[in-house]
């Protein structure tokens, strides 16, 4: 919007309208975990974008420049995933603009945002783009603060929606891998996204995310709920351990020396703080039942059940499952994750048989393979570092692209769109 400073008689927006950048920055909202990826024509704007990039204020953002506007965008998301936020730089040719933004929208997913850079300085352009669902339209040559003071608007606000999406993972049994096929799915969401993923252990006596991940942290979960008080994005900050570019951990102690009994809402405060800066936040949740364990369940995003295709197993699956069908009728039903599947000589319930009982969609069925993941966990690796050709690599991929509400990776062109207002933000606000 910045930049369109004629007379409003002649169709653009008053000065006194304008969103002037904060002098030196002042007053501009950080950018929260977000990925950005830019399409440029001029490198003008390449140099812009880059200095944003460096900024205090951009610090946790993910950034990457590309050329070629939006015929490069339209190109490269054709094979790729959409970022949460989209920088493209548009000519001068309105027509043209509006073409090319309508074949990007075919490969955005819901929730990514767009901003346009742009060289016409009409306010009816800016309108009509509004319209269509682009979240914002920058008249070139912008500046440093132009473009953080964008994306700060669009994800630090606090009337808009939280950013992340939270995944909880709850074992049916006892030792029945649940929190493995979390750790993988979190490393396969990290990395196939590019996207921030925050892993929070909330088995806080016997996590085992700091041994899966190879971190030793001396602080996690233990401290974020002992000190609600202190709890924001700075202090989140400081306790959580980077594991790789795309990836943090909130671990658990994993010690006796105390007991952790907690109120039900014990770990509202944490989840909702991790929401308003991370895309993604797996949430490894113990075997148990009581008031906090039902809480983060009930409120998540998405729930991934895991279980052993055994007669035990299905019984308390039945019972999650028709508890979670209460307690969130309006949401969709739980993922199942079939686990240690075709041991050798032990009877075991089929797997779709197994799904069928619970009411569920075809499973994820992963299979026995002891020699895999034992090699995985003594050297603090996921699946996919140890053997990334391996199927069980794919099959945690397939996973984190179910539990993401994120289309296809590797998705084909989109048909039916009338405009971008339908797919390529959802709404802006």
């Amino acid at each position: 919007m910045s930049g369109l400073e004629e007379d409003a008689e002649h169709g653009v927006i008053p000065q006194e309208q304008l969103k002037a950048a904060p002098e030196a920055g002042i007053g501009i909202r950080p950018v929260p975990r977000i990925s950005i990826q830019s399409f440029c024509l001029t490198d003008e704007t390449v140099r812009t974008i880059e200095m944003a990039a460096e900024d205090r204020r951009m610090a946790k953002a993910h950034v990457k420049v590309h050329m070629g506007g939006i015929p490069a965008a339209v190109e490269f998301y054709a094979q790729a995933p959409t970022p949460n936020l989209i920088v493209v730089e548009a000519g001068p040719d309105k027509e043209k603009l509006s073409s090319e933004l309508e074949q990007l929208a075919e490969y955005c997913d819901a929730g990514t945002k767009v901003i346009v850079i742009g060289m016409i300085n009409d306010v009816s352009l800016y309108r009509d783009l509004i319209q269509k669902g682009v979240s914002e339209y920058l008249v070139a040559p912008i500046d440093v603060y132009q473009l953080i003071a964008a994306a700060g608007e669009l994800y630090g606000s606090p009337e808009k929606e939280p950013l992340g999406r939270t995944i909880a993972f709850f074992g049916v049994k006892g030792g029945c891998g649940a929190s493995t096929v979390a750790h993988n799915s979190a490393w396969a969401l990290a990395h196939s996204f590019e996207n921030e993923v925050a892993v929070a252990d909330l088995d806080l006596p016997f996590g085992t995310a700091g041994l899966d991940f190879n971190q030793d942290p001396l602080q996690g979960v233990y401290e974020a709920v002992s000190a609600p008080e202190r709890l924001d994005e700075t202090f989140l900050d400081r306790i959580l351990s980077k594991c790789t570019e795309n990836l943090s951990l909130l671990a658990a102690p994993a010690t006796l020396e105390r007991t952790y009994d907690y109120e039900e809402s014990a770990f509202d405060g944490l989840v909702d703080t991790m929401r308003s800066s991370t895309p993604y936040i797996v949430l490894d949740v113990p075997h148990a039942w009581n008031g906090w364990t039902r809480n983060v369940l009930v409120s998540a995003d998405e729930v991934v059940i895991v279980a052993e295709p055994d007669l035990a197993n299905l019984r308390n699956a039945k019972n999650v499952v028709d508890m979670l069908k209460q307690l969130r009728p309006n949401d969709r039903l739980p993922q199942l994750v079939m686990n240690r599947v075709n041991v050798p000589k032990r009877p075991e319930i089929k797997p779709d048989e197994f799904a069928t009982a619970l009411g569920l969609p075809a499973p994820i069925i992963i299979p026995f393979d002891p020699q895999l993941f034992g090699t995985a966990a003594n050297n603090g690796q996921m699946i996919a570092e140890l053997d990334s050709k391996h199927a069980i690599s794919g099959m945690f991929s397939e996973l984190a692209q179910q539990v993401s509400g994120r289309s296809d990776a590797n998705k084909v062109k989109r048909t039916g769109l009338n405009s971008l207002l339908s797919k390529l933000i959802g709404k802006s606000a």
